[in-house]
């Protein structure tokens, strides 16, 4: 016990020795007076590193402040991520420089709800809860760049480029928006052309060379940056236009090839200032945490750099470069003393250490051998215990084992019992079908060939379509369940426009929500969001979830459909919230169950297979359905889908419409409705490809031009002048058959509308009307219908007179087909024929590229691939690939003529892939190869 006793005191006296001389030598650890934390939505280009430079010059003469900076790479949601990191890490303040308003919001408020004073750098978020802003002014760019422009042209008029930044950035939207304004004061100046650069002088490059191509008459070029009006200084050199194009950037950064050296070298006309606000904001950072007096918005001014102040600011620059020098010389020198001391002082502290390690050692190796002998006495008695704790949980595994042997026995025997279960329901639904078939058909036969049916009779057999339609629909659902659990079910994807696809299917719902008093809206954030989808199963999940939200919400109510891509662009959602009773906690569990019901409260029940239907299709459409939803008000279902699909699940067949809304539009209203008498449309001809559009109000009108035109044509129908417009432009038809006196827009608005168009402007026009005046049908035919008829009409006529006109626009075609043969400068005189001019110039102008295609031309007309397809088709009656092959031939025979090119060259000149290619195709063309042409046509020199 003595022995003890001393030891312990040894050990007292030697701590008490080392802190005695720890504390006489170390000198307290420096902590940082403040820590700011700065969130960069990107460090790359030389703007954003200006602004880091010049925090970083502010905080050399706080040494105490201590800066943790993260780079976002310009991704909203990584930015989120950094930001509650910097947060969690522990903050005296926060600084941001956001990517995009919206998605950063959250984070920034999080911080700011903590008591983090929050700095706003360049950008703003979509919140007021930030303690001060630090940028320029955007609007004031733009329109300072606009006011310029027009004293710098010296006549405030001509024709203008703008360079626009990165899409969807707030400074691209700002600075156009301004210039935009700025404009307005000299409608002189037209904005011709736009081109996308993203900040980059490379990538605007091809754009900007097909438009000054397209618009030769540009005397003002605004790029939103110098580096992109750098790169529009080299196109207009390599088109020999350097000298009469004015160039304008925006940043005026000081360094070799940026904004101020561009104007002093002549490449840029002036540059504006726009200021990176690095010290700005670290001044007024240090303002708040001093607790002195600060402006929350500290909007930075900007000015316009020309010949005439550059040489001024150049000077200024260098000097205060040479001043930053010193600066960072004096401050270096103080580190390197520091650095001295610190060494030394750090040697002094090892040597300590050693003399009371060497102490406390000899101290701790005899302690430790009397307590081995001690722990390996304990070890004995524990290694005992360990033995028979290890037999216990032996036994206990093999009890474990045997009883998951029977659970997965029990797993194996139910998922039998399942599987028989649903190959009897499957067998069972595959003969109902067959009897369902002869149930239909004689009904719909007897519904719309049988005139003398009594009001009762039309009723009752109405009723039993209509649920013998429901049954039908029934049975499709679970043999489409059963095709998905046993992996029969296919995905054939198209590429096309998802937004087009679900506005026909909520068009279909449209009229029994209007029945019902429900408001249905439809809202996507872009007109068109391509991606490849397969629309025989889209169309079963949006159906199912549309007739849910249709069940469940009550009158007056309201069903919002919304389509938008997803954050980061690589896949699209589509909600669907309505206003409804929503869905209890307890059943929220088991809504994707197969046959689950749960509590639906005075709707009928449903049979329980729509959702866990919708979320099986969703997922082999490698998707995921979810949803959120509170009792009382309402839910909201979110189908996220990928704009890209392994290769093997797509096809390059033209992109489908809804296949249910060719089948049965009126059926979807009698499901919610079943006082309305539901009408099914007689299929499409298959043998025609010529598209007859029927544009009536009147249902029974509608149907009977559909059923009657059917007979020879494919035929789509409209019930308004809005919907009639929108689907010409997306369906492009081979004829229009409108009605005149319809609501909202009247038959001759939509003549007008479609001959104003060049997408329809081909486009034959029947008009039905009631109006019989002799001055109303020269009203019609002044409007630009080719056909006036009245009401009561002749169907037969009216069949003649349609086949009359197709028969006239053929001809038509075959004129402007030789038309271009023969000239292909055509002086556009119509919207055909400049239509015509405008694609024989984009073709032209990529005449080289072998890798050509549609989709490049129809990106360059702003309009669908579907869309150009059928408007070259309607305008020439030939497909764009052989147009664009018929043009490369033609242009052919001008280049053989050159006998200073030879036939690869031509060939590669042209966009054929190999000499071989080319000579056949011209061959094919006009039976003589390319040597026998040139041979004929070229004398030989003697």
């Amino acid at each position: 016990m003595r022995k003890a006793e001393l030891f312990r005191e040894l050990q007292l006296l030697l701590c008490l020795l080392a802190g005695a001389l720890l504390a006489g030598c170390a000198e307290p650890a420096k902590t940082p007076a403040y820590r700011i934390g700065f969130s960069q939505c990107s460090t790359s280009g030389p703007w954003r590193e200006a602004m880091l430079n010049g925090i970083n010059r502010e905080l050399s003469f706080h040494p105490e402040v201590q800066l943790r900076t993260t780079d976002a790479h310009d991704n909203s949601d990584l930015q989120q991520q950094q930001i509650r990191k910097l947060v969690q890490g522990g903050l005296d303040l926060l600084i941001v420089s956001p990517y995009e308003a919206g998605p950063v919001t959250p984070a920034v408020e999080e911080a700011y709800a903590q008591g983090i004073p929050v700095l706003l750098l360049d950008r703003r978020t979509a919140s007021q809860r930030y303690t001060a802003y630090v940028g320029g002014d955007n609007l004031e760019v733009g329109q300072t760049a606009a006011r310029y422009g027009a004293r710098l042209l010296g006549r405030p008029q001509g024709e203008v480029v703008e360079i626009l930044g990165t899409p969807g950035s707030s400074a691209t939207s700002e600075r156009h928006q301004g210039f935009a304004e700025g404009l307005k004061v000299f409608p002189g100046l037209r904005v011709v052309a736009q081109v996308n650069g993203n900040w980059q002088e490379k990538t605007l490059k091809p754009a900007l060379l097909a438009a000054l191509r397209a618009h030769p008459n540009v005397a003002l070029i605004f790029a939103h940056n110098d580096a992109m009006g750098r790169g529009a200084y080299e196109v207009c050199q390599q088109l020999r236009l350097a000298g009469k194009v004015r160039i304008i950037g925006v940043d005026g950064l000081v360094g070799k090839g940026e904004g101020i050296d561009l104007v002093q070298r002549g490449i840029l006309d002036a540059s504006i200032l726009y200021s990176p606000g690095g010290e700005d904001a670290m001044r007024t950072a240090l303002k708040i945490l001093n607790k002195q007096p600060y402006d929350k918005e500290n909007t930075l001014g900007t000015i316009v750099i020309d010949s005439t102040n550059v040489l001024t600011l150049q000077q200024q620059t260098d000097k205060m470069a040479s001043q930053q020098h010193d600066i960072e010389r004096q401050q270096g020198l103080l580190q390197r003393l520091r650095a001295t001391y610190a060494s030394q002082q750090t040697i002094l502290y090892g040597l300590l250490t050693t003399l009371l390690g060497a102490l406390l050692l000899g101290a701790l190796a005899w302690h430790s051998a009397r307590k081995n002998r001690q722990i390996n006495r304990q070890l004995a008695l524990r290694n005992a215990e360990n033995d028979k704790i290890n037999q216990q949980l032996q036994q206990q595994n093999e009890e474990i084992r045997l009883q998951r042997n029977q659970l997965e026995a029990l797993a194996e025997q139910s998922r039998a019992d399942t599987e028989a279960k649903l190959r009897f329901f499957t067998n069972f639904s595959h003969e109902l079908r067959t009897p369902l078939t002869l149930i239909l058909g004689p009904v719909e036969e007897l519904l719309t060939s049988t005139p003398d049916l009594t009001a009762a009779q039309h009723q009752d057999l109405a009723l039993v379509r209509r649920n013998t339609q429901r049954l039908l629909q029934l049975v499709n659902q679970l043999l489409d369940f059963r095709k998905i659990e046993v992996g029969k079910m296919a995905v054939r994807a198209t590429y096309g426009n998802l937004v087009a696809f679900v506005r026909e299917i909520v068009d279909a719902f449209e009229k029994p929500a209007r029945l019902r008093g429900v408001q249905l809206r439809f809202l996507a954030a872009e007109p068109e969001l391509l991606a490849w989808f397969d629309g025989n199963i889209l169309d079963k999940v949006f159906f199912n979830l549309l007739s849910n939200a249709l069940k469940f919400t009550p009158e007056q109510g309201r069903i919002t459909i919304s389509l938008q891509a997803s954050p980061d662009g690589q896949g699209l959602r589509v909600s669907i919230a309505d206003t409804g009773r929503g869905i209890s906690d307890q059943d929220q569990a088991h809504i994707f169950e197969w046959f689950y019901q749960g509590d639906q409260g005075a709707v009928a029940k449903g049979s329980g297979m729509g959702l866990a239907l919708a979320q099986g299709l969703v997922r082999l459409h490698q998707g995921q359905l979810t949803f959120s939803s509170q009792a009382g008000q309402g839910s909201t279902f979110v189908v996220a889908l990928p704009r890209e699909l392994p290769e093997a699940l797509c096809s390059t067949s033209e992109a489908p419409t809804a296949s249910f809304l060719l089948d049965e539009p009126e059926a979807i209203a009698a499901t919610f409705s079943p006082e309305l008498e539901a009408t099914t449309a007689a299929p499409a001809d298959g043998g025609s490809e010529t598209l007859v559009l029927v544009i009536e109000d009147n249902a029974e009108v509608n149907d009977f031009l559909a059923r009657r035109l059917r007979t020879d044509f494919r035929v789509q129908s409209a019930t308004d002048g809005h919907t009639g417009f929108r689907m010409a432009t997306d369906l492009i038809p081979d004829l229009i058959v409108c009605d005149v006196m319809m609501p909202g827009l009247s038959g001759l608005e939509v003549v007008t509308q479609l001959r104003a168009d060049w997408r329809t402007s081909h486009i034959p026009v029947v008009l039905l009307t009631a109006r019989s005046a002799p001055e109303q049908q020269v009203e019609g035919v002044q409007a630009g219908a080719d056909l006036y008829l009245t009401k009561p009409f002749n169907p037969t006529f009216l069949l003649e007179s349609v086949r009359t006109l197709l028969a006239n626009r053929a001809r038509q075609r075959e004129h402007f087909r030789r038309e271009l043969s023969v000239d292909t400068a055509t002086v556009a005189t119509n919207p055909d024929q400049k239509f015509l001019a405008d694609l024989t110039a984009i073709v032209e102008a990529h005449l080289t590229r072998t890798d050509l295609s549609v989709e490049d031309i129809a990106r360059s007309l702003g309009i669908s691939r579907m869309q150009l397809y059928r408007k070259v088709k309607a305008v020439l009656g030939t497909g764009v690939t052989d147009f664009i092959q018929n043009l490369r031939l033609t242009k052919a025979r001008e280049l053989l003529l050159d006998d200073a090119l030879s036939i690869a060259t031509v060939a590669y000149e042209l966009g054929f892939s190999s000499p071989s290619y080319f000579s056949t195709s011209f061959k094919g063309r006009y039976q003589i190869s390319p040597s026998e042409f040139r041979a004929l046509h070229i004398t030989p020199h003697h």
